[in-house]
């Protein structure tokens, strides 16, 4: 019994040796079909899905404009709520980030001061508001709500054709202080349901 531990432990240690081995024989098709085939290299992967911090126009991680909140996700109301029809969904997850939903959908995701979330471009709280007319040319200016100039809400051209759209609160300091994604009228909406 000594005789298959004593090889056992021999090809173990062969195996951790750093030299390469010596190539093997063509495996016979028993063998072959045994073993798994080796994963595409990343670059031949189909293209991956938005990093759960990762602010999209569909949304953020399971939260998706147009859809109801997910059961299960974290995402829930917390606290009072202003309006009956116009509700406030929030998830330990995401901190500084909010949804409101009408109708029982998600209309709009805003991410604010203590958000970690970004888009895709890599803009996020705090980027500057040059970084966001580089990304994002065309996109139409108007005077904050509350912020003096240079305050200003930059939105996405197409906005008003109901279509998921992005809008950025730029503040005193030229700084993003809100990302926000959604539909039209719930993304122009200035004091969350109002």
């Amino acid at each position: 019994m000594k005789l298959p531990l004593a090889l056992l432990a021999a090809a173990a240690c062969a195996a951790c040796s750093q030299e390469p081995a010596a190539p093997s024989p063509e495996p016979d098709a028993a063998a072959a079909s045994a073993t798994p085939a080796a994963p595409a290299p990343a670059s031949a992967a189909p293209p991956a899905t938005p990093a759960p911090e990762t602010l999209t126009l569909a949304g953020l991680g399971a939260l998706r404009i147009g859809e109801p909140v997910p059961a299960g996700s974290g995402w829930a109301e917390r606290g009072a709520q202003a309006s009956d029809t116009c509700r406030i969904v929030t998830s330990p997850d995401y901190p500084g980030v909010y949804a409101i939903v009408e109708d029982g959908k998600v209309r709009r995701v805003s991410a604010g001061q203590r958000a970690r979330v970004t888009l895709a471009e890599g803009i996020g709280v705090g980027a500057s508001e040059a970084q966001v007319r580089a990304a994002f040319p065309g996109f139409r200016e108007e005077p904050h709500a509350y912020v003096a100039a240079p305050g200003k809400y930059l939105t996405a051209p197409g906005a008003a054709a109901g279509d998921p759209a992005l809008r950025f609160e730029i503040d005193a300091a030229r700084k993003v202080s809100e990302i926000h994604v959604g539909t039209m009228p719930v993304l122009g909406y200035v004091e969350a349901c109002s």
